[in-house]
């Protein structure tokens, strides 16, 4: 494996600290950071330095408790990804449910510790919020103010409000969301977004989940972010999605640095 080809794997599957030194050692192991990635080519390398670009993040992880059920299959790999932030890496987790924010783990640098409090969400109408954005705010409240490095949300929700109607001007132009929008700029927090249905309108109409991805997508695009879809019928599985928002993470800090 050529040094390109080594970074390409590194990226796709984890999110690098900057000056990342990787090490290529025998037993198909490479560590980097003190950290073992298994090697799936099992062979022999040298020591070599590889320049990766994301520094320790303050990263909140938000799931919409509405859900489909099936997004509860997807806590592994939301898992996996949390432990593979960097060092020093600062994680809350939370739930966008009825009445307020559940947190279920403010913030930690403990990644194992934000990774097992995850729990499946409720998949039920009687979980659903009055709209994600509202909640969305009261997470980027709990942002520090005095944290130096880079801060970001990934958001798992369906994005539809409908708490003002339903109708085309609620795609991507509603209160709560343009709150959202402005908090998180001042903040200065990137917003990412995964769509998934809830068990509400976006499971039974085209119409409704085109409006939720369209206002996650705004949401993601005016805070330097990035929306991920899987057409507006529902998902297979957020594993394309994880792979590509470490490409848009590594790739975003590599021109910021």
């Amino acid at each position: 494996m050529t040094g390109k080809e080594l970074s390409c794997f590194l990226r796709r599957n984890h999110v690098l600290p900057k000056n990342a030194f990787v090490c290529r050692s025998p037993g198909g192991v490479i560590r980097y950071h003190g950290r073992d990635i298994r090697n799936p080519f099992g062979k022999s390398y040298q020591r070599q330095e590889e320049r990766a670009y994301l520094d320790a993040a303050e990263f909140a992880i938000l799931i919409q408790d509405d859900l489909i059920s099936q997004v509860g299959n997807e806590l592994d790999i939301t898992r996996n990804f949390i432990r593979s932030l960097p060092a020093g890496s600062r994680v809350m987790t939370g739930y966008i449910t009825s009445g307020t924010l559940q947190v279920r783990q403010s913030f930690t640098t403990d990644l194992d510790r934000a990774a097992r409090s995850l729990r499946i969400p409720l998949a039920s109408a009687a979980a659903a919020p009055f709209n994600p954005y509202v909640e969305v705010s009261e997470a980027l409240s709990r942002f520090d103010a005095g944290w130096k490095g880079n801060n970001a949300v990934l958001l798992i929700s369906d994005g539809l409000d409908i708490s003002r109607g339903f109708d085309s001007s609620a795609a991507g132009n509603t209160l709560d969301l343009h709150r959202a929008i402005k908090h998180a700029n001042e903040g200065n927090v990137a917003v990412y977004s995964f769509y998934a249905p809830s068990v509400g309108l976006t499971s039974r109409s085209r119409l409704a989940a085109s409006y939720g991805q369209s206002s996650l997508n705004r949401l993601a695009s005016e805070t330097g972010g990035k929306a991920f879809f899987q057409g507006t019928t529902g998902f297979v599985s957020f594993d394309s999605h994880f792979r590509r928002l470490r490409e848009a993470l590594n790739a975003q800090y590599a021109v910021a640095n």
